[in-house]
């Protein structure tokens, strides 16, 4: 485990991360699919279910959970929702008070036997993601972009810090040059701290083309990193891409990683479920914890049993109140 994490940690095991929120949502009735919000229109619509859905993860045994700002922005709210630039602050602000809120009542409910008292982050996903076109697993934009992306990630940035997130997860980044627009950026916030997670195409590459490596060591020069990894891909490829970048890790970082159920995306038809079905998230999670991994977790369609069985599998329970949502 790196010693930038050591602050955030109870134990000696890893934090475990929640999974799918949207995912979760949609199992409770949620209509998001083909949404250019996604799970950020509940924030304006119905919070409590994001609330709730939080909660769930909580008793699942996840001691991390993710704000529903993946897919938020000020300029996403302004359009999609004819809200004010003040009330797009606000509603982005609120995905970590609602996260903040989900951890109070969690925390109350866990006494006197409760250990435990979860960490909020602040999910910033890429400029893809406001495209809606599935360009987060490519990074085909970063090359032409008509808008900086510093300009851009800036207001998400200080709307999630101001609000008190944890740390923040930049997640899904498909491209070098987003990356490094972020980690110059995450300077401009000095007590704060960040994961940095790349969707990645294959073993060796993130969905760029560049290789693993080259982003593991663009991350090192970031000391407000606590962890750099990857998210949202094919459990399968976790291993190889930690082995190719194994003798790169330094003693001040962790890795994270969080993949999806192994499925895949497609823009127009959604999930579909591949010929050779991959390990699942909790069989191989050892194997990654032991590569130095210390934040683990899912990501699309991990719900919260899928979150049990993996707690249980790293430590053993999830110590949790019995009571439910």
């Amino acid at each position: 485990m790196g010693s930038r994490l050591r602050p955030y940690m109870s134990d000696n095991g890893p934090l475990i991360l929640d999974g799918g929120l949207a995912t979760e949502l949609e199992a409770q009735g949620a209509n998001l699919q083909g949404d250019p919000l996604w799970s950020a229109r509940l924030l304006h619509t119905t919070p409590k279910a994001i609330q709730d859905a939080h909660y769930r993860f909580l008793l699942s045994g996840a001691d991390v959970i993710t704000t529903a700002t993946y897919q938020a922005s000020i300029t996403g709210f302004i359009t999609h929702l004819d809200v004010s630039s003040e009330c797009a602050r606000e509603l982005l602000m609120s995905g970590v008070q609602l996260a903040k809120e989900s951890v109070k009542r969690f925390v109350s409910d866990s006494r006197p036997t409760g250990q435990r008292h979860p960490l909020v982050a602040g999910s910033v996903g890429p400029y893809g993601a406001f495209l809606h076109n599935g360009s987060e697993y490519t990074g085909s934009y970063a090359e032409e972009m008509s808008i900086e992306l510093k300009v851009w990630h800036r207001p998400q940035i200080d709307c999630l810090t101001a609000a008190g997130a944890d740390l923040i997860a930049f997640e899904t980044i498909p491209s070098l040059k987003e990356a490094e627009a972020l980690v110059e950026l995450l300077r401009e916030f000095p007590s704060s701290k960040a994961w940095l997670s790349f969707s990645c195409k294959d073993g060796r590459c993130i969905s760029d083309g560049s290789p693993f490596t080259d982003a593991v060591q663009m991350a090192h020069r970031c000391t407000q990193l606590v962890a750099v990894g990857v998210n949202c891909c094919c459990p399968a490829v976790v291993e190889p891409l930690l082995e190719s970048a194994g003798s790169l890790l330094s003693p001040d970082m962790s890795w994270v990683v969080y993949p999806n159920s192994g499925e895949d995306w497609d823009a127009e038809r959604g999930w579909l479920t591949p010929v050779k079905k991959s390990a699942s998230i909790p069989e191989l999670s050892r194997t990654w914890m032991k590569r130095g991994a210390a934040l683990i977790g899912g990501c699309c369609r991990i719900g919260p049993a899928h979150i049990t069985e993996l707690r249980q599998q790293l430590k053993g329970s999830c110590t949790s109140p019995a009571s439910a949502v």
